[in-house]
């Protein structure tokens, strides 16, 4: 977990900006969201769980995809995330079947195996990386033994893969001035294989210049 300092700070940042995100970060983000979603494949009657939902454009869509027999819990650190998304659930026609909780992580606030799918996307990659092995290990705890991930996230270049300069950039920002450029890029692939999970999708995003992960995976079976 974040030190209780860096998430007050992370906290109150997400609260200033939220009624203004999508204007500031979702112009290019949205995409890589959207190829998340079709590749996880929610199905009618599934349960959901949404990790950083912001400002509730996957939980919309995701409450669509399950349907009446289906429910969406989301969690975000931030209470003007869950006011904003919020009201975008109240306008849509499926806020019976939504639950926004307010909640830092981990630990996740739910009980053993209870989900189908537990989504996030650009939201792992703004965790330590030191706890991002805790934030997966809560993940699978919650997940029911068939269960499956989807990991939306910034990345690290592969092997022979050179860093454009805007990554180079970026990367420079969240060293310097974090509070600003909160996430990093992440070896998603790796840590989400050594958490117990097994690809089964695999796809990289252009974000000008800087690459996106899109992964799903199963819960591996140990």
């Amino acid at each position: 977990m974040q030190p209780k300092n860096n998430e007050s700070l992370t906290r109150r940042f997400y609260d200033r900006i939220s009624h203004v995100y999508d204007t500031i970060a979702d112009g290019g983000e949205h995409k890589a969201r959207e190829r998340g979603l079709e590749l996880l494949a929610v199905g009618s009657g599934e349960s959901v769980l949404e990790i950083g939902y912001g400002t509730g454009h996957s939980i919309v869509a995701l409450a669509e995809s399950v349907g009446d027999t289906g429910h969406v819990t989301g969690i975000d650190i931030s209470s003007g995330m869950q006011q904003v998304s919020q009201k975008r659930v109240n306008e849509s026609s499926c806020a019976d079947r939504v639950e926004l909780l307010v909640s830092e992580a981990p630990p996740l606030p739910m009980g053993d195996k209870i989900f189908d799918v537990v989504t996030l996307s650009f939201t792992l990659e703004l965790f330590p990386i030191a706890d991002i092995p805790a934030v997966l290990t809560e993940i699978r705890r919650v997940l029911k033994p068939t269960g499956r991930l989807g990991v939306v996230s910034m990345a690290t270049v592969r092997d022979g893969e050179g860093e454009s300069p805007l990554e180079k950039t970026y990367k420079w920002m969240h060293t310097h001035f974090p509070h600003i450029v909160d996430c990093q890029p992440i070896d998603a692939e790796r840590l989400v294989t050594e958490s117990g999970f097994t690809l089964t999708k695999n796809e990289r995003f252009d974000l000008f210049t800087m690459p996106v992960a899109i992964l799903v995976a199963n819960r591996t079976q140990i």
